[in-house]
């Protein structure tokens, strides 16, 4: 067996069960899951409709590419969306349909890092754990950026040493970030530009929350765009990965995209040929409908306003808690031990966290998770509203 798989750790789920085990929480009170980032509002109809009408292309093999339409509308989302020249996103070269963004964040790091050269690969702390993993299953070490309240909860990239810019094969970015919901601004995307040209890596900036955001006059800004505002309309060393997951209510649909860089596209896509994982074609065809829409990504935007406003408006001056840029998250500050605290809230009022420490790592000395849990926006309206009033009854209590 390969090595590097005793290195992985358990899922952040399967730390949450444990910690649950053996917790019997009040029947009296229904059980709300504000853990797991999987939204719960409605798929759109028209997106269902063209899924069922297109069943019987089940008989087709799909091609690892994808359908030409299907990256045709990828590009044209991309040039509207992140304000990009017209025609500067090639469907042929610059784009590849993925079977969501988790499987293609492992995989494109298997295709990009030299195992042979002593590869870092350079996340965010805390994190989405495939960063990680896929760096141990390429033969690269991970170096984790933490996050800190005091920097807005970005990775203070000034601060990272020049040796291990030097060694970074693969930065990876998340913005809006998870579980924070920051923002990078693009004079930031723009200096890890120039970083990428000094030291030779390559970034990956995982986006698949950049449409659930606040002001609609100003929404997050893209690594493609940062590219695009210094006239580098080849994407060279960027790419950006996409999921209508969050942004159309499909997580199950697992559909997204990568993009950037036609080089480390065309290398990726011969990866992926021996990968074998192309999408289904009636997900494509339902794929192309979804990308094409606007109208129900504003709706669900306006929807997670409602939510926000409705749950801060309560936990404000009961819990270290502040808006985030954009995402589905809150991730407020705990007095007590993130473990304990969830663990209690679950005992005590059945509603379901996530600690902060399960999606952290020790670095420099501490754990950035530490004291702070994930909550999940994503049940309906009036749930987030009752999970709220609970939480607030339980910090009453101490």
């Amino acid at each position: 067996m390969n090595p590097d798989l005793q290195r992985l750790q358990p899922y952040p789920f399967e730390k949450l069960n444990a910690l649950k085990a053996g917790v019997t929480p009040p029947a009296n009170l229904a059980h709300i899951a504000l853990s797991i980032g999987e939204p719960k509002h409605l798929p759109p109809q028209f997106v269902l409709d063209s899924l069922a009408a297109n069943l019987p292309r089940l008989a087709n093999y799909p091609n690892s590419k994808g359908l030409p339409e299907l990256r045709q509308a990828i590009s044209q989302w991309l040039e509207q969306r992140f304000s990009l020249q017209a025609g500067s996103v090639d469907a042929e070269r610059h784009v590849l349909p993925v079977n969501g963004t988790r499987e293609a964040l492992f995989a494109f790091t298997q295709a990009v890092v030299d195992r042979t050269s002593n590869p870092l690969v350079v996340s965010p702390n805390p994190f989405y754990q495939i960063y990680e993993g896929a760096a141990f299953l390429a033969g690269a070490e991970p170096y984790f950026l933490n996050c800190l309240q005091e920097n807005r909860y970005l990775p203070d990239f000034d601060a990272v040493p020049a040796d291990v810019w030097q060694r970074c094969q693969l930065l990876f970015l998340c913005s809006p970030g998870n579980p924070t919901g920051a923002v990078i601004d693009t004079d930031t995307l723009k200096k890890l530009i120039a970083l990428a040209d000094e030291h030779d890596f390559v970034i990956a900036s995982d986006e698949c929350y950049s449409e659930l955001y606040f002001d609609e006059a100003n929404p997050p800004v893209g690594l493609l765009q940062a590219c695009a505002e210094l006239g580098r309309h080849d994407f060279h060393r960027c790419v950006v990965f996409h999921s209508l997951s969050k942004r159309s209510n499909l997580p199950g649909l697992r559909s997204g995209f990568v993009a950037g860089d036609a080089e480390i596209m065309s290398r990726f896509l011969l990866y992926r040929t021996y990968h074998g994982c192309a999408m289904a074609i009636p997900n494509q065809l339902a794929s192309i409908a979804a990308w094409q829409d606007e109208g129900h990504v504003l709706a669900n935007r306006d929807a997670y306003r409602a939510k926000f406003d409705a749950v801060l408006s309560i936990l404000q001056g009961q819990l270290d808690v502040t808006k985030p840029d954009a995402s589905f998250y809150l991730w407020p500050k705990t007095d007590m031990s993130d473990t304990d605290f969830a663990q209690r809230l679950f005992a005590e009022q059945h509603i379901t966290v996530l600690p902060g420490r399960f999606i952290a790592r020790d670095a420099d000395g501490i754990n950035p998770g530490e004291h702070h849990v994930r909550m999940a926006l994503v049940a309906t309206l009036e749930e987030c509203v009752e999970a709220a009033e609970r939480i607030k009854d339980f910090l009453s209590r101490g």
